[in-house]
């Protein structure tokens, strides 16, 4: 017999019906340019919900700028808010 109080609701976690979630993206770390032989190649490392700074992902900036441009909006220095992130943890 289970105890009907430890049900996590599903709604509130956004479970979507094939047990999949979305992350969503909370601060932009770190950016770099990785120079190949005939072009170059933006990336940003990726701050996500309920994942620590040692899980961030490096992620390519394009793709970023256009799922969520809201990250880039403040065109301020990423090491300004890398330092103001780590000084809240």
């Amino acid at each position: 017999m289970g105890n009907p109080s430890l049900i996590v609701p599903t709604k509130n976690v956004e479970i979507k019906d094939n047990l999949s979630y979305e992350e969503i993206s909370v601060q932009i770390l770190d950016r770099q340019v990785r120079k190949l032989r005939t072009k170059e190649v933006a990336s940003v490392k990726v701050l996500w919900r309920n994942q620590f700074v040692e899980e961030a992902t490096w992620e390519a900036e394009k793709d970023m700028k256009k799922r969520y441009p809201h990250l880039f909006e403040s065109g301020g220095n990423t090491d300004k808010c890398t330092n103001s992130f780590l000084s809240t943890l």
